[in-house]
């Protein structure tokens, strides 16, 4: 079997993972977990979502926080983050950001709930956004919510993920990651939507994005692997879910996706001790255990 040499982590566990708390974190704990994370050897960081508090109100320090963020960052290190609209862009350009993430799914019934729209309107509404961005030398990347399943309408059907996928990698995207908003994916409907998506836009401008609701986010990443996807978003601890998404637990945990590069010798630049330790401390800091199998085993084993 043929895997990847190298396989890219995007690290989302600062906005994904924590927007849904309900507990208030402060701006110095997320700064803090975007500094271990760094320290790990994750490259790619989304750190903020440049949205408006009445809908998340867990980033409502989006701007505080990437102003800290940029003013000491890591060289070689990136921390894109969320915004839906331009005035969002204007927002993060303010805070130095460099790379932002626009997002759209591909069920109706979800967009109208998570955006409240239109799949059709919510891509008309990206041109001028990455115009800007792009102007302004910021990177675009593009996220499809719901590719294997959606809470609201069921099935989604690959041709229209690779459609929707499309429409951003035509706007110019430079990666479009495909995301198990719910969790639902399974390794064949994995292969036949990556199957879909791959004859529209060429694989090394794709990455996958997989929820663990019924825990087959790893399986999943294992055949996107075989596929030849070289990408892949997690979250430290397990951390987030969708909060439009009822029942969808967390992100695929970053821990148990390096546990399992590991063992294919896969590289990826990360190192499994120091990511369990961070995931360790921010569980500790939400008052819980963390989600991710492989940090509770080795928490387990350092115990005994």
């Amino acid at each position: 079997m043929t895997y990847p040499s190298f396989v890219n982590l995007v690290e989302v566990g600062p906005r994904d993972g924590l927007q849904n708390e309900k507990q208030n974190i402060p701006t110095a704990t997320k700064l803090e977990l975007i500094r271990r994370l760094e320290a790990s050897g994750l490259q790619h960081i989304e750190a903020a979502a440049f949205v408006s508090p009445k809908w998340v109100p867990q980033m409502a320090d989006h701007s505080e926080l990437m102003h800290e963020v940029m003013r000491s960052k890591k060289p070689g290190v990136s921390y894109p983050v969320l915004v839906p609209n331009l005035k969002g862009l204007e927002a993060a350009l303010a805070a130095g950001v460099e790379e932002i993430a626009i997002f759209t799914a591909a069920s109706e019934a979800f967009a109208q709930k998570n955006i409240n729209c239109s799949i059709a309107e919510s891509l008309e509404r990206f041109p001028p956004v990455i115009a800007a961005a792009k102007a302004a030398g910021v990177k675009v990347r593009g996220y499809v919510s719901c590719v294997l399943g959606c809470p609201y309408q069921g099935a989604v059907a690959p041709l229209a993920v690779a459609e929707v996928a499309h429409a951003l990698y035509d706007m110019g995207c430079y990666e479009v990651s495909l995301g198990d908003t719910i969790g639902v994916g399974t390794p064949a409907s994995t292969l036949a939507m990556l199957e879909a998506v791959a004859k529209r836009i060429p694989l090394k401008f794709l990455a996958g994005h997989f929820h663990d609701t019924y825990g087959m986010a790893i399986a999943n990443i294992h055949t996107a692997l075989e596929f030849g996807i070289s990408t892949f978003d997690s979250s430290v601890a397990g951390l987030g879910g969708c909060p439009y998404a009822a029942g969808a637990t967390g992100n695929v945990a970053t821990e148990d996706v390096v546990y399992l590069l590991n063992g294919l010798g896969i590289e990826c630049g990360v190192n499994l001790d120091s990511l369990v330790e961070t995931a360790a401390w921010i569980s500790a800091e939400l008052g819980r255990p963390p989600a991710a199998r492989v940090s509770r085993a080795m928490l387990a084993k350092s115990c005994t």
